[in-house]
């Protein structure tokens, strides 16, 4: 448990300079988003399909997400299991509008970058949004993880 408190602790450090913390936080989601969206549009085997029609690249990206945060905390994972779920129903509806997938996960990826980059901008370096991507899921789990320490709710 002390792993997952430091552990989130060092990310904290690592987002405390930010320029504009409001566009960057509200960039986490538009990657996550737009992510699960391009992996949603991976054609699947069939075996997949023959499942459900919900099992494909990105649902299962965000099966093996969940998987992980039941293993580094109990609460955030549950507090986490709304996030995904909303994901998961963004994409599911996406699929069945008239939008296309591809283009409005597409705009999510390269917007959520961009506000990322741009909330960072102190740093003037992609390396530190390269890091952010590689760790899209960590960041609204470590959000999560602020509100419960406000509120006292023990990770």
């Amino acid at each position: 448990m002390t792993e997952t408190i430091d552990w989130l602790q060092h990310y904290g450090d690592s987002h405390a300079e930010l320029s504009y913390p409001a566009l960057y936080w509200a960039a986490v989601p538009m990657v996550v988003l737009g992510t699960v969206g391009l992996l949603w549009l991976v054609p699947v085997p069939e075996e997949y399909a023959r499942i459900s029609p919900l099992l494909n690249w990105g649902s299962t990206f965000l099966m093996a997400a969940v998987v992980y945060y039941f293993i580094i905390s109990m609460p955030l994972a549950i507090g986490m299991l709304p996030f995904v779920v909303g994901v998961a129903a963004c994409q599911t509806w996406l699929e069945v509008s008239e939008y296309s997938p591809l283009r409005v996960s597409t705009g999510l990826l390269l917007a959520g970058t961009i506000g990322l980059w741009v909330g960072r901008r102190r740093q003037w370096s992609f390396g530190p949004v390269w890091k952010d991507l590689q760790l899209m899921m960590i960041g609204p789990a470590w959000l999560l993880s602020v509100l419960y320490r406000r509120i006292g709710i023990p990770i």
